[in-house]
């Protein structure tokens, strides 16, 4: 069995928690480690129950609590080797707790094996991560301004996290500075409402049951436009599982994933 929790999920600050089996995973720790410290306590866990972080990337919103993390535990930091390197030149310090890897590789944490997914950021080395665990399968696929090739391996994962970053009507006519508003769009930017809601039908068909909606814009983006653009094309290809989106500042509900009847080849 699978269980996962958002911490946070914005523009302003990334976390989630992933148990499974005898293994703890923080996912990103974008915000303080204050605040990751109670959401954890709120779970009847401490950090000291984490066997290691997965980070995505090296943006501030993914790793503003690793500065205060690491002088207080020795937590295993998993992470590409670009960003590692990149972490290295932010934090002084950090370099003992790092595990790197090359992207797109697997490499086991625990009763987990994970797979690094590319994507396609204004960050060197960002990367997605599928994880499989007893039977059960994760995706995190966030922050990519298109839909990477390597993002097919998501695809029927019985929980999918998927970026819904914004509407691009409300972008183009919001208040961001026209460089901002071409980041954004671009390839290596964020993906939209639409594209979030062509790759979910891809995963649905496939066999994905849960799909949690993620990293949306507070600017130029709402919960109920991510809902209805995702939802109403699910609804088209005749999906019946469970859709809904990651709160921004608070502890998500607790999603279970049951392992399948088949065994799983290690």
């Amino acid at each position: 069995m699978m269980q996962f929790y958002t911490l946070a999920s914005s523009s302003s600050g990334n976390a989630s928690l992933l148990i499974t089996g005898g293994t703890r995973l923080l996912i990103d720790a974008g915000i303080s480690c204050m605040r990751i410290r109670r959401s954890l306590a709120a779970l009847g866990l401490t950090m000291d129950d984490l066997d290691g972080i997965l980070i995505t990337h090296a943006h501030t919103d993914h790793i503003a609590g690793i500065a205060t993390l690491i002088k207080r535990h020795a937590i295993p930091i998993h992470c590409s080797e670009e960003t590692g390197r990149q972490l290295c030149y932010q934090l002084a310090g950090v370099e003992r707790y790092l595990c790197p890897f090359p992207l797109g590789t697997q490499f086991r944490v625990g009763d987990c094996r994970v797979t690094s997914i590319p994507t396609s950021h204004d960050s060197r080395g960002s990367t997605g991560y599928r994880i499989d665990s007893a039977g059960c399968s994760f995706g995190i696929l966030t922050d990519t301004g298109v839909l990477p090739v390597a993002a097919q391996s998501l695809l029927g994962v019985d929980l999918l996290v998927l970026e819904s970053n914004h509407d691009v009507e409300t972008l183009l006519s919001g208040p961001y500075p026209y460089a901002l508003k071409q980041r954004v769009l671009g390839d290596l930017g964020h993906l939209s409402n639409d594209l979030a809601a062509r790759f979910a039908v891809a995963s649905a068909k496939a066999g994905t049951g849960t799909i949690v909606l993620a990293h949306l814009s507070k600017e130029n983006n709402t919960p109920q436009m991510a809902l209805n653009t995702v939802g109403r094309t699910l609804e088209s290809a005749g999906w019946t599982g469970s859709l809904s989106v990651a709160p921004r500042d608070t502890c998500s509900q607790r999603y279970t994933v049951e392992a399948h009847l088949c065994s799983e080849s290690w």
